[in-house]
């Protein structure tokens, strides 16, 4: 069988999980943003690449901030706070139909419809190629206990959402196809 690969004119990177950063300005008025530019570092960091946003400015400020993943029943909600500005409705929470609890562990809001919120504080922040890079660190995390099955979150329970940046548009995280250090072991 002959394989054709086709020259393509731009590569992309997917999946990327949609997340929802949610933030307090100076008066205190929560605020989210739609981000997919986000990634682990280790076990207990996180990165995200950010534009100029009111979250961007919320987040120097408070130097913290909680990420909660966007979930197929609230696909529309959270794709609605990453094309709306906090500047130009700043009710954008409510009219999405979400409400905030504060963080127990940081000066920031945690949306109650998403299921999992992780809570996080700023170790450093840097621009770098026209964005702004966040770093922080992972101090605590809440779930409803919807979406666990013992003491861990079950992506088949939470639904979260990516972002195919192919093709612009919204994707399910799929079914488990194999545990993580275990399905390769036939090769050994």
């Amino acid at each position: 069988m002959i394989i054709l690969k086709i020259d393509v004119e731009k590569g992309f990177v997917t999946p990327l999980p949609v997340f929802i950063i949610a933030t307090y300005n100076a008066e205190g008025k929560p605020n989210a943003m739609n981000a997919v530019w986000v990634g682990q570092i280790g076990s207990d960091m996180i990165s995200i690449s950010l534009g100029e946003h009111p979250s961007t400015e919320n987040i120097k400020l408070n130097r913290a901030f909680t990420v909660s993943y966007a979930t197929k029943d609230y696909t529309a909600e959270c794709d609605y706070v990453g094309i709306v500005s906090f500047n130009k409705e700043p009710e954008k929470l409510n009219k999405a139909g979400f409400t905030v609890t504060p963080s127990k562990k940081v000066k920031a809001p945690i949306i109650d419809q998403l299921p999992v919120a992780i809570e996080c504080e700023v170790v450093d922040i840097m621009q770098e190629y026209g964005e702004t890079r966040v770093t922080a660190k992972i101090v605590g995390m809440v779930a409803d206990d919807s979406v666990m099955t013992g003491d861990k979150v079950d992506l088949s329970k939470l639904q979260p959402i990516m972002y195919d940046s192919s093709a612009k548009t919204y994707r399910l995280i799929g079914e488990n196809v194999g545990g993580a250090w275990d399905a390769g072991r036939k090769f050994m």
